[in-house]
């Protein structure tokens, strides 16, 4: 299904609507993306207090920890379809603002549980728990957050507009980098462990505060309010629905397995892996999100003029070929430090040149009526397959195979598939306006 489904797609001519919205819709995916950079950074921190009790091993309580992380990702297609449903039935206003409240609270609370020390299997329990929250509370936030951003996307513009998206993401990663690192600076490494590992999960609460102000601020969209004014609105058939979900899933698959191997999971596996201090890993994951940061918003743009197509191919196959030697420059000891430096940077950089245009690419696949579910779920079941269980399937295949070049493949063969799929997408340029 290379074209997409058709529907109305109005649009707002007011600039200040589409910047309220624009940033309205961006605060959620930062907040969101902090979080789950966070969980990733401290994730063998937070093995050890929360999956490690007397005799269990460190590797061990790690694979239980991304078992955590990768069970909320699970989690992200049942809040796609449950709100997204809701999104495409009574406006994409309110349901952001219910995901904004919900996600707040889970991640926020994450800073007060109780360890493993203190309420023994519990804590564990508790921990889980809470994920399963924010993940159904990510799974609602994208759906809502692309439709709002690039339904009031002015014409010619919604490959830039959507684009914001997967910028926030970089913004949210890094921010979770950034005061990552400030922590183990500032912290001695038992203060950062008895106690400094809450503070990054509290800041929560006053940047969702923030983020839930702006959404009462939002206005419903143009296309949804044309819709709603439609007496009997026109729905595509539930398969042929089904199928641009499948596709749009295998379209950014690659998108999703490379950004969360590159981006979140590569301090564990430096630290694990190649025995890098925990400060090195950060470092190298602020470089690698920078680079991601730098590509998204020309990448979208560029995508406006020339197509989604051949700037998401671009991404992916660049990943494709060069994930084995970029991961070869850091396992190699002779490598200098800028060296390894520049190839985690280009590492994310050519990530973003998939994370760019698509969330517009996702959007333009879906009419109105059901674009908040449909593109919801593209994105929440390629993530939960294949973000959510990165950690997990690459910490347990270098357990037991003992091959250090694991993170390598299971970028560049996710995204040699979806060189495929992208294939299906149509060749010519975005028309303005389309």
């Amino acid at each position: 299904m290379g074209a997409p489904v058709h529907g109305s797609d109005l649009r707002t001519d007011r600039p200040e609507r589409s910047r309220r919205a624009l940033v309205a819709g961006s605060v959620g995916n930062f907040i969101e993306w902090y979080e789950f950079g966070v969980y990733g950074y401290f994730a063998t921190v937070i093995a050890a207090r929360f999956f490690t009790p007397e005799g269990g091993s460190e590797v061990e309580a790690l694979v239980k920890t991304y078992a955590s992380f990768a069970l909320a990702f699970f989690f992200r297609p049942v809040g796609a379809a449950l709100f997204g449903r809701l999104g495409d039935r009574v406006g994409r206003r309110p349901v952001l603002i219910m995901v904004i409240v919900l996600m707040t609270v889970a991640t926020t609370l994450i800073g007060v549980l109780p360890t493993y020390d203190t309420v023994g299997a519990l804590a564990p329990w508790l921990l889980t728990f809470l994920r399963v929250l924010q993940g159904l509370s990510a799974g609602g936030e994208f759906g809502g957050a692309v439709s709002v951003m690039t339904e009031f996307a002015p014409p010619g513009r919604r490959g830039l507009y959507g684009s914001w998206q997967s910028f926030t993401v970089a913004l949210g990663l890094l921010g979770g980098a950034g005061v990552a690192a400030l922590l183990a600076t500032v912290l001695t490494e038992g203060q950062l462990g008895d106690w400094g590992w809450r503070l990054p999960f509290l800041l929560t609460l006053p940047m969702g505060l923030g983020a839930l102000w702006l959404r009462l601020r939002l206005d419903e969209t143009p296309s949804f309010e044309s819709l709603r004014e439609e007496s009997r609105p026109e729905r595509p058939p539930g398969r042929e629905v089904a199928k641009a979900i499948a596709l749009g899933a295998g379209r950014i698959m690659g998108w999703a397995a490379a950004g969360y191997t590159f981006l979140v999971v590569l301090p564990s596996y430096l630290q694990s892996s190649l025995n890098a201090t925990f400060q090195q890993a950060l470092v190298a994951t602020v470089l690698a999100n920078l680079g991601f940061a730098v590509t998204i918003i020309p990448a979208g743009l560029l995508s406006d003029r020339i197509g989604r197509r051949p700037v998401m191919l671009t991404g992916a196959l660049l990943v494709t070929v060069l994930a084995v030697p970029l991961l070869n420059l850091l396992q190699n000891t002779g490598t200098s430090n800028a060296v390894k430096g520049g190839a985690v940077f280009v590492a994310g950089a050519v990530v973003g040149l998939m994370a760019g245009p698509g969330p517009a690419m996702l959007s333009e696949m879906f009419p109105t009526s059901v674009r908040y579910t449909g593109l919801g779920l593209a994105y929440a079941l390629s993530n939960a397959v294949f973000s959510g269980c990165a950690g997990l399937i690459i910490t347990e295949t270098i357990k037991r195979t003992g091959s250090v070049d694991i993170p390598a493949y299971y970028a560049a063969v996710t995204c040699a598939v979806s060189v495929f799929a992208l294939l299906t997408l149509r060749k010519e340029p975005v028309r303005k306006g389309s």
